[in-house]
């Protein structure tokens, strides 16, 4: 299913400030190599993770999902001096990937990786989060959203990922797993009076959660 309709996409990304040169590399081989290229953030979420970055200007980042790094990188060109994101990525090979680009861009020094199942790093990083970004495996969400929402400051942002699910959140019957975890993720936030959300429909939907 299209979300949104592809002319509008690609006017969309037409109209969007090009990437840098280490983050089109990566993104040419993600799409071009990685059998999950379709988990790729792409050109415009990119930079839109960019852009919410640098009005945040956070100290302390956490992103739960590596992947090939694209989204790591984009939301640290927004870190505040001095601040630095964790990122958490489960395959090894993928989180190999990344961190030759982290060091390509320069971004070694604001970036540390954890390679390992979230679940279990999540409780041991003992830090204050300004903004979280989700985009992990779906079943798991409702848990990351709640280990994190505790070690979030007041006013601090949780952005989640594919909270469209391609779609498959919008049918009357949900039969996988993955978009009826995303459903179910959904209803608990909106039903969360700790905070407050909007949802986008940005590639495959995004979720802005703050927290009251």
């Amino acid at each position: 299913m299209d979300l949104v309709h592809p002319k509008a996409e690609a006017y969309a990304q037409e109209h969007t400030t090009v990437l840098s040169n280490v983050l089109m590399e990566n993104e040419r081989i993600t799409v071009t190599s990685h059998q999950h290229a379709n988990m790729h953030s792409g050109h415009v979420q990119g930079k839109l993770l960019e852009m919410i970055s640098k009005m945040i200007r956070p100290m302390k980042v956490l992103e739960i999902g590596t992947f090939t790094g694209f989204s790591a990188m984009c939301l640290a060109n927004g870190l505040a001096e001095n601040g630095m994101l964790h990122t958490i990525e489960l395959r090894e090979s993928d989180a190999a990937f990344a961190a030759t680009y982290f060091r390509k861009a320069g971004l070694e020094e604001k970036i540390q990786l954890h390679i390992g199942n979230a679940l279990n790093i999540i409780p041991n990083l003992n830090e204050t989060w300004d903004l979280v970004f989700i985009d992990a495996d779906k079943v798991s969400y409702i848990q990351y959203y709640e280990l994190t929402l505790p070690f979030l400051k007041k006013g601090g942002w949780i952005i989640a990922d594919n909270v469209l699910f391609h779609g498959q959140v919008l049918e009357d019957e949900i039969k996988g797993k993955n978009a009826k975890a995303i459903r179910e993720f959904n209803d608990h936030v909106i039903a969360d009076n700790r905070v407050e959300q909007v949802m986008l429909t940005v590639r495959d939907g995004l979720l802005i959660i703050r927290k009251l």
